[in-house]
């Protein structure tokens, strides 16, 4: 579940993270070279061993011997700097004798550099290193240069921020802070939601739930400085938020206590043609039994050809008592019964199978209404199948006008991988959700918990 709405997120919040400027673009993979053959290494290596005797007893190239001079030239050069340094230190040392000595001035307090005389000074220092290491750029650019624009955009970006400004005296952070960090407007928010937006569409979450998810993130971003560290993080936990707050969570513990108190406890079941609501129906029996409860079931389906014998199927591989009566009959007369039987009996539960509708059938949807009025069931459970999408949305939306169900149930969620219907069900409803149907098998029914369904959703 959420497979394709997990890969369909990430993208949308990586794409926009780029057009905030706040995610790096992934580096293009290089296109290997290929390999060069055995032959063309041979050859080449024949070539450099023709190269290097041919190059044995050669003399000095003119430009070997003229740089080998300059060098010279250049080492003589200091020599008789030095040389002219130490005599005319001579010549001061032997008039600053005969001069009468003179009293000292106060040293003025030295005042604190500014930033800007503190890069200069540094520059200076790494100027003279880079002179007598002859350093030169990757980019065939003189080192001296290099430093020098760089000095330059960094005096640049100090002078240009106000005097009171503490980030005046932070050198670079000024520089790495713009990078790192943005301020989200309005226009930007809108255009990033947009694929986040078409994900969450694509994914059958219902429009409504998208409208809030949208809501939730503006509050958190929009006018607010986001870091690039913290950019997908909020976005993740904001609609994590959401999701949370739409998702209910079924109290199991007070529906098994309700259930010990009224005997017999009635449940209906209700949904569209071909969700898997009778199979869904006997997969709650066997979670009910397997807790010592005692059940019987009512085939108040009499509409749908072989409803009867399916239901009476899953009975015999439970071991269950069905109450039935003949096609077309009165599908609520059958429900009345098995109440009654359980009465006599002492069973603790009865569960309805209802005939499967569509919500647009108003002749079904008033028997279903019939059956709700003249058995007055404990709990009705509203069954969907998740591959339908928002067809299952509309179908939730429909029901609960007639029937008010108290739960949903939501089957093949083990083969759905968007999981947009499992949220907007919930949401439209506003009723918790029993059971995920995990699989064909009668124990494949599992109680709903929404941090699990929000782990799916994030965790890689």
């Amino acid at each position: 579940m959420f497979d394709f709405l997990k890969k369909k997120l990430k993208d949308s919040i990586d794409k926009a993270g780029e057009k905030l400027g706040l995610k790096k673009k992934e580096p293009e993979k290089k296109i290997e070279e290929e390999p060069i053959e055995r032959e063309d290494i041979l050859k080449t290596a024949e070539k450099i061993k023709e190269i290097n005797k041919s190059a044995k007893g050669i003399e000095d190239t003119p430009e070997k011997k003229l740089k080998k001079t300059e060098k010279e030239l250049k080492e003589f050069g200091k020599r008789q700097e030095k040389k002219t340094k130490e005599e005319i230190k001579e010549i001061e040392q032997s008039f600053e004798k005969k001069e009468e000595k003179k009293p000292e001035k106060k040293k003025e307090e030295e005042k604190p550099l500014s930033e800007i005389e503190k890069l200069e000074n540094d520059f200076e220092k790494i100027k003279e290193k880079t002179i007598e290491s002859e350093y030169i750029t990757e980019d065939g650019e003189d080192g001296v240069k290099q430093l020098a624009k760089g000095l330059e955009k960094i005096k640049q970006s100090i002078s240009e921020k106000p005097d009171n400004s503490s980030e005046k005296r932070s050198g670079l952070f000024g520089i790495i802070k713009k990078v790192i960090e943005k301020k989200v407007s309005k226009e930007e928010f809108d255009s990033i939601f947009e694929d986040i937006k078409l994900s969450l569409l694509e994914n059958n979450v219902a429009y409504e739930v998208v409208e809030l998810i949208k809501n939730s993130l503006e509050k958190e971003l929009v006018g607010n400085t986001i870091t690039r560290n913290k950019f997908e993080e909020i976005i993740k936990k904001t609609i994590s938020k959401t999701i949370e707050n739409i998702l209910i969570e079924p109290d199991v513990d007070k529906l098994l206590e309700e259930i010990k108190k009224g005997k017999p406890y009635v449940m209906m079941f209700v949904g569209v043609n071909g969700v898997g609501k009778t199979t869904c129906l006997a997969k709650t029996a066997k979670w009910l039994m397997d807790k010592n409860f005692k059940v019987v079931f009512s085939a108040s389906d009499t509409f749908r050809a072989a409803s009867i014998e399916q239901l009476e199927e899953h009975a015999k591989n439970l071991g269950v008592k069905v109450i039935k009566h003949q096609y077309g009959a009165d599908a609520a007369a059958v429900a009345f019964d098995a109440i009654t039987h359980a009465k006599q009996k002492g069973i603790d539960i009865v569960l309805i199978d209802t005939a499967g509708r569509q919500q647009a059938n108003v002749n079904l949807m008033a028997e279903l209404e019939k059956i709700k009025r003249v058995c007055s069931p404990d709990i009705s459970i509203f069954c969907a199948d998740a591959l339908t999408g928002n067809d299952a949305v509309e179908q939730a939306r429909e029901f609960y006008k007639i029937v008010e169900f108290n739960y949903s149930i939501l089957n093949k969620t083990d083969v759905d991988r968007k999981g947009g219907a499992v949220l907007s069900v919930a949401y439209i409803t506003k009723k918790p959700i029993l059971f995920l149907g995990t699989g064909q098998n009668y124990g494949d029914l599992e109680v709903f918990r929404k941090q699990k369904v929000i782990e799916k959703l994030f965790n890689e």
